[in-house]
């Protein structure tokens, strides 16, 4: 078919099977920005996949894939796994379905090398990222925030004492398993991983801001806040516009290569990324 049919589509976003969603994003910020939050309310307002690195290496560990045991074997041992095993085992979900539908990355990429595997994966692939997005936020609110977190060992679902507490005391809303305070909750440990964290994240984030990919959102108020000024970004942006009823469009800008294939992604968009 003609290049030019393909110069702007624009599809529906939403959750119910019919609706396609060609945006990928990163999501980064330290612990306790609510990057978990802030993707599961994108994947319920937009139908975008969220693809936790946590979740995904227990998975393939618990299936025990080859992948899994690779991983494994690192964990157990007290390792940083490498590079390019993390990258393996991320780029293993991004299918073409996923590609086609639009997901976000929470946890991945933690490195610039990650990062350009990351890169090198969806080129190869005929697509890239559409945007990177970075939560900010004060250490002192970080430290309020982590030291009543409370997780689901069972889903991963995390909860706060005070902002953000489950329907039932101790017992988590999505699958009914108790809820555990992390050992790293302690004010000490919380200041010496946010140390860490801003350390490891800084030439990540210098690597997208040079990619113009990179997008500040402030997440000190509440995860509705955080929400609301997300998506006055995708609106700013292009990437969404209001559809009827309010519900958000999602819109794909694709640039057409030589060779006549379609690439559903810009890098135009990095304007406020400094």
């Amino acid at each position: 078919p003609p290049v030019d049919a393909a110069l702007r589509r624009v599809y529906e976003a939403g959750p119910d099977p019919g609706a396609a969603v060609s945006l990928r994003f990163v999501l980064l910020g330290p612990p306790g920005s609510g990057k978990g939050t802030l993707a599961s309310q994108l994947q319920e307002s937009l139908g975008l996949e969220h693809l936790s690195t946590g979740e995904i290496f227990r998975h393939e560990v618990k299936r025990k894939t080859a992948l899994g045991r690779q991983v494994e074997r690192y964990v157990s041992n007290g390792q940083l796994v490498p590079d390019d095993l993390v990258v393996a085992v991320m780029t293993k979900r991004l299918t073409p379905a996923r590609r086609r539908k639009g997901f976000m990355l929470d946890g991945f990429p933690r490195t610039v090398a990650q990062a350009q595997g990351l890169d090198t994966f969806l080129r190869q692939h005929g697509t890239s990222l559409t945007g990177v997005i970075a939560l900010t936020c004060p250490a002192a609110r970080l430290i309020v925030r982590l030291s009543g977190r409370q997780v689901c060992g069972t889903c991963d679902a995390i909860y706060h004492v005070r902002r953000m507490p489950p329907t039932r005391k101790g017992v988590c809303d999505r699958c009914g398993a108790a809820l555990t305070v992390r050992k790293d909750a302690q004010i000490d440990t919380i200041r010496k991983r946010l140390r860490v964290d801003r350390t490891e994240s800084a030439p990540l984030m210098a690597y997208y801001r040079r990619s113009k990919l990179l997008h500040r959102v402030d997440g000190r108020g509440t995860s509705e806040q955080a929400l609301a000024k997300t998506m006055a970004l995708l609106r700013r942006e292009g990437w969404v516009r209001p559809g009827p009823q309010g519900r958000p469009i999602a819109e794909a800008r694709v640039s057409a290569h030589q060779d006549g294939s379609v690439n559903g992604a810009s890098r135009s968009f990095g304007r406020r990324g400094g």
